[in-house]
């Protein structure tokens, strides 16, 4: 007999794991050599103590993260060390609770919707990343919260929080030309909700590729080119541009150019010569005192822009698909790669698992396999390397490349299999003109 399991028991039990995941790591860290909190935790905490006593978190070494970070974490120094990880976990269940909302809301029926919760809320990954101490939980949150507020319409809250993810996390601006393509006449009328296609009128395979080739056509591209500055794009840039620099304008009078340098600059420009998943790490290493030339930078960045570009033309109008798959291009190409920065496709996992059909004991179970093979066996070496000392940096490099290729396997076969389906529903062309110069 099967159990059932509803959103509520899910969430109860989730927020008892992470509890005990919390009060388990105080242990760890007090009892065993290899700590459970994060390093970065650890930064955090300094920072926030810094920003306690008046002074600025950047006197931290290591802390490149929005101040809003430490303010969150002030309480860290009167009422528990551990306030931040409790915030972090809270901020992990929200992304699970919104995850339920936006498939409720495409009409995805309860028992689909809380399988894919599950995917984000008991994945060993994502519920360790909240309680050692990670403030991806947050940047999650609100980028399903931006995603929320875009299918009810609210578009002022969409662009008030986007420009906020963005000053915390510069990642999420890859998110932007997707946004402006989807806020078209053709799927808002002044003063009514968007409609939403149900989940039910999924269309057919052969009705998604003609859906993508009319987006991915020479004239579509054109009509967008012509009919760009429509108000309701503007507003959404006005409103999160200057949320973006008030907030580094105030930061920055507060701080200086170590605000600047730490919080943005450095993400901009960053080349980490340690070892991490990127292909582009040990070029990097050895090269490290030697800065990248011109070429060098522009064959970094090229692969990656033109796979960022071809995916929003091809899925923009699918955006929470369209969000997935740019996020898992994004970090597969990005010059520097770390586990943490899975979290941020994994969040968005299970906003598109219902419109799959690759089926986990199939295709699914070998593209899991797969993934986790190659990052083990990356592991292996930078294991070898890190604790035992050996110089393997030419096998990692290779398991590196082999990573990228496992990615980049998972990631068509995620596309392959997947049912396009646009968030909205496309209004007359006579009505949407219609409202347009009633504007």
């Amino acid at each position: 007999m099967m159990v059932t399991v509803n959103l509520k028991s899910l969430l109860i039990f989730s927020a008892f794991l992470r509890l005990f995941l919390i009060i388990y790591g105080e242990w760890q860290d007090t009892h065993m050599e290899v700590r459970y909190t994060d390093v970065d935790y650890l930064v955090f905490s300094d920072a926030a103590a810094l920003v306690a006593a008046g002074k600025s978190p950047y006197q931290r070494s290591t802390y490149r993260y929005s101040p809003l970070i430490a303010f969150l974490l002030v309480p860290n120094s009167f009422i528990h060390p551990s306030w931040g990880k409790f915030i972090f976990s809270a901020s992990d269940l929200l992304v699970g609770f919104l995850i339920n909302a936006i498939l409720k809301l495409r009409g995805v029926p309860e028992k689909l919707c809380t399988y894919s919760v599950m995917v984000w809320l008991l994945n060993p990954f994502t519920f360790t990343i909240g309680t050692r101490g990670n403030c991806e939980p947050i940047i999650c949150a609100i980028i399903l919260w931006i995603i929320l507020c875009l299918m009810n319409g609210r578009l002022v809250q969409a662009a008030f929080w986007y420009g906020l993810v963005v000053h915390m996390r510069i990642y999420p601006i890859i998110y932007a030309l997707p946004i402006i393509l989807v806020l078209d006449p053709l799927f808002f009328q002044y003063g009514t909700k968007p409609a939403l296609v149900n989940w039910s009128s999924r269309k057919s395979k052969s009705q998604q590729t003609s859906s993508c080739k009319r987006l991915m056509d020479p004239c579509c591209i054109c009509n967008f080119l012509t009919s760009l500055f429509t108000w309701r794009r503007i507003m959404f840039g006005l409103i999160s541009g200057a949320l973006f620099f008030l907030l580094n304008g105030i930061f920055f009078f507060l701080y200086g150019w170590d605000f600047l340098h730490e919080a943005l600059l450095y993400h901009l420009t960053r080349t980490d010569p340690r070892h991490n998943f990127s292909i582009y790490f040990y070029h990097i290493y050895l090269h490290y005192e030697h800065e990248l030339s011109n070429l060098e930078k522009l064959v970094s960045f090229l692969p990656q822009i033109m796979v960022q570009l071809v995916l929003v033309f091809r899925f923009a109008q699918d955006f929470p698909f369209c969000f997935f798959v740019q996020t898992v291009a994004f970090v597969a190409f990005n010059k520097v790669m770390t586990a943490q920065y899975f979290v941020w496709f994994f969040c968005l996992l299970p906003l598109i698992l219902p419109w799959t059909n690759m089926k986990l004991r199939g295709k699914g179970l070998v593209c899991i396999l797969l993934w986790m093979a190659a990052q083990g066996h990356w592991l292996l070496w930078g294991y070898l390397l890190e604790f035992k000392g050996k110089n393997v940096f030419l096998q990692l490099w290779v398991a590196g490349l082999l990573f990228l290729a496992a990615n980049t396997f998972v990631l068509i076969n995620i596309i392959q299999q997947h049912t396009y389906s646009p968030v909205f529903q496309q209004l007359s062309r006579a009505a949407s003109k219609k409202h347009v110069k009633q504007r």
